[in-house]
């Protein structure tokens, strides 16, 4: 970068920084960094490999549901193909490598590299590193799949455009590095997945005389439906549903997500406890990708399986339901703050009464009850008596020593609106 583009650079951040009236250098720094990302991103250049993969494989795949009779064993088998490749991707990629939310014995971590292979989603330690960036820099300029630039961005674009390696926030895969699987499955991925994703679908279809409809509908369209069901986890999963365990990234829970996505549709809880095997937590939640781990594990093919304490997942809940009550009550209207209302004394007070105001007085604080006088529950006569005294035991329910009504909590926030100062001791 040449240095009048880092002082252009610095001088957008300087002013982005002074809009939020901050005068902070660390913080022009940080985002000076953000900014020469972005700038980065910008310089776009089309990944032609990517390009042409991701658009030649629904192409073919509509000529072959329109020239190609769906049989039923291809159509069983293109299901069988679609979720041993899905799962190779949920199970085997996300949960299992990614996240390391369980063990697997070796054949099944064999098995779901294969599958993985054969999703054509690039290797393990590719697909691995830009996820766990992507959970490092959720919504900044180094998240690869960034759902703040659009859902078509996150989606697809992303990889339409050459990745730059440097543009992308750090993520360590030092552990799949010393995997002598996925190191195997790197160093041979393309071999691996033509041999498994595409021959193996294609000969296999053979034996019942379907080799054209194997192709098409084992190969084409379930690598098409794997490939968006995947993407769907980096756009969709950011931009519909619930927000029931945090509001502080774009992550939601979406039964439609986990419909598209083998159970990957609980995704804001994913994003706060992505440690946890599970995406869907209840019993009734979709998450098929649950369902084969645990069942995996009654016969010890999976083990370390973790979870997420009902404690913590609960806190959680709690604690954005509280955010959400607060920015709810921020909305709502209860009166000056204790400590901003002036002070007046009772000579004031009734100074005050006796030039027409309907003030009365309840726990030390004085409210002007003029425009409640004719809605008041009581009468308008039974609160016009009180004006210009101390009513606070007739408020807290007792007058003159006979138990009367004693106002609710919510009697209390309305009466809040109508403080206007305090009285002197």
């Amino acid at each position: 970068m040449t240095n009048t583009k880092e002082q252009h650079i610095v001088s957008r951040a300087t002013k982005a920084v002074k809009a939020q009236n901050v005068d902070d250098l660390p913080k022009i720094k940080e985002v000076a960094k953000d900014s020469a990302f972005i700038a980065t991103h910008d310089k776009m250049e089309i990944n032609w490999f990517h390009t042409i993969l991701l658009t030649g494989i629904p192409a073919i795949a509509l000529y072959g549901v329109l020239t190609t009779q769906l049989t039923v064993p291809t159509a069983l088998f293109a299901f069988l193909m679609y979720l041993f490749t899905g799962l190779g991707i949920t199970a085997g990629y996300h949960r299992l490598w990614a996240h390391r939310a369980y063990q697997a014995t070796w054949i099944v971590r064999f098995l779901l590299c294969l599958g993985g292979a054969a999703a054509y989603e690039g290797s393990a330690k590719w697909w691995c590193r830009n996820h766990r960036a992507h959970h490092r820099y959720t919504d900044t300029p180094r998240d690869p799949y960034n759902a703040k630039r659009g859902f078509f961005y996150s989606h697809l674009g992303w990889m339409l455009i050459k990745q730059n390696a440097k543009s992308i926030g750090y993520a360590d895969i030092t552990d799949l590095q010393r995997d002598p699987m996925l190191q195997w499955q790197h160093k041979h991925y393309l071999p691996v997945a033509v041999s498994v994703g595409m021959i193996f679908p294609v000969l296999f279809s053979g034996l019942w005389g379907d080799m054209r409809g194997g192709f098409f509908y084992a190969v084409m369209l379930r690598m098409f439906v794997v490939h968006h069901a995947t993407f769907f986890v980096n756009s969709l999963a950011h931009s519909l549903g619930d927000k029931t365990y945090s509001d502080l990234h774009t992550a939601f829970d979406s039964f439609i997500t986990a419909i598209l996505t083998l159970g990957e549709g609980y995704h804001n809880y994913h994003h706060e406890f992505p440690a946890d095997y599970r995406n869907g937590i209840l019993f009734y939640h979709y998450d098929p990708t649950k369902w084969f781990i645990t069942s995996l594990s009654y016969f010890g093919l999976t083990y370390n399986l973790k979870a997420m304490s009902d404690e913590e997942i609960e806190k959680a809940k709690i604690q954005m339901k509280y955010r959400s009550l607060h920015d709810e009550k921020a909305t709502l209207q209860f009166g000056k703050k204790f400590e901003a209302l002036p002070t007046i004394s009772m000579t004031d007070f009734h100074t005050r009464v006796a030039h027409g105001e309907q003030l009365v007085i309840i726990s030390g604080l004085v409210h002007d009850v003029a425009h409640f006088v004719h809605d008041h529950p009581g009468g308008r006569q039974t609160l016009l008596h009180h004006v210009g005294t101390d009513a606070t035991n007739f408020f807290e329910g007792s007058e003159g020593g006979i138990q009367a009504h004693k106002h609710s909590k919510e009697a209390g926030q309305y009466l809040n609106a109508m403080r206007v100062a305090k009285v002197s001791a």
